[in-house]
């Protein structure tokens, strides 16, 4: 027993003083990158090397819950009916952004309710430690490192608030979830106020999710996805098994003749092109047929159950 507690003991120490180098490192890497010294004494003040955020990043419920469980627990009831009495209490606001974006606005309240259940779980993790934890760990550090650099710019450039910046385990912030990267492409002073508020400010992340998705093509009035029947082995070619390449779209009479139905046993209707997804990979589990507009949801976050996720609860409050 104490022998395991010493090697436990030494591993969390070296790897904190690892850390400790590697932050050295980068912090010289963004002031030749153009960062102010300033903005890095600021930002790296209280940084710490956090353990719990590793654990997540291994363990995320994208990748561990069967499809039905997923979607369940972020596309119910209780959320429909808030949406809708969001939706009721700030009318003018959705309409005029759904108006101004071609965003439906059952779409941005399904994103809003499955990110943050709207606005009351923002994340309350320190933001610049949770990303440069992340951009020291090897799985996806070219990914964070470059968030995190980001994320600095927009410090140096003063539209962001550093004392602010407390969100998700993976760096996220806001109302809808904004990545730096998205941050800087994306958000949107809408209530001209001369800031960018993606927390207190409804009309600023309301607009700027709805100016994301707009500018990565969504189509509206297009569908997500058709739940489906297959009556017929679909050869294995054909079937999409991760958010990272959807391949094979075909037209829908194509996926007729390969003795693809809807879920409720009616025909196909659409002329839109479509590729098979199988979230859970297995014969006889969930299967869905997927469009452009669901795709765009999947650049939000790449998980073929999250993209499930928010059209289901986006077409529950719609009806």
């Amino acid at each position: 027993m104490f022998q395991i507690l010493v090697v436990g003991f030494s591993f969390k120490i070296n790897a904190e003083e690892n850390f400790e180098t590697w932050l050295s490192s980068y912090k010289k890497s963004a002031l030749v990158k153009g960062v102010s010294q300033k903005t890095i004494d600021i930002a790296f003040k209280n940084v710490k090397f956090l353990e719990q955020v590793i654990k997540y990043d291994r363990k995320q419920p994208e990748f561990f819950e069967d499809t039905k469980t997923y979607v369940d627990k972020r596309a119910n009831i209780t959320r429909v009916r808030t949406a809708r009495k969001l939706l009721k209490e700030n009318k003018i606001l959705f309409v005029d952004v759904e108006n101004k974006f071609f965003v439906e606005k059952e779409i941005l309240l399904a994103l809003w309710g499955i990110e943050t259940n709207f606005g009351k779980h923002v994340g309350k993790m320190d933001i610049i430690s949770s990303l440069a934890t992340l951009s020291y760990d090897k799985r996806r550090r070219d990914f964070f490192s470059s968030q995190l650099l980001t994320l600095l710019q927009l410090i140096d450039d003063k539209l962001i608030n550093p004392n602010t910046l407390y969100g998700s385990w993976a760096g996220a912030y806001g109302n809808f979830q904004f990545m730096p990267s998205s941050i800087k492409r994306y958000a949107i002073d809408y209530d001209n106020n001369n800031k960018i508020e993606l927390k207190s400010s409804l009309d600023d992340s309301l607009a700027s999710a709805a100016n994301y998705i707009n500018s990565i093509g969504w189509k509206k009035g297009q569908p997500c996805f058709f739940r489906v029947k297959l009556t017929n082995n679909i050869k294995d070619k054909y079937i999409n098994l991760s958010a990272r390449t959807i391949s094979n779209r075909l037209k829908i009479k194509k996926w007729k003749k390969k003795g693809v139905i809807n879920f409720d046993g009616t025909e196909l209707k659409t002329n839109l092109k479509a590729a098979l997804i199988l979230p859970d990979g297995k014969p006889g589990s969930p299967a869905f047929l997927v469009f452009k507009n669901y795709e765009k949801i999947l650049k939000w976050n790449r998980s073929l159950r999250f993209g499930i996720s928010v059209c289901t609860l986006a077409n529950m409050i719609r009806i």
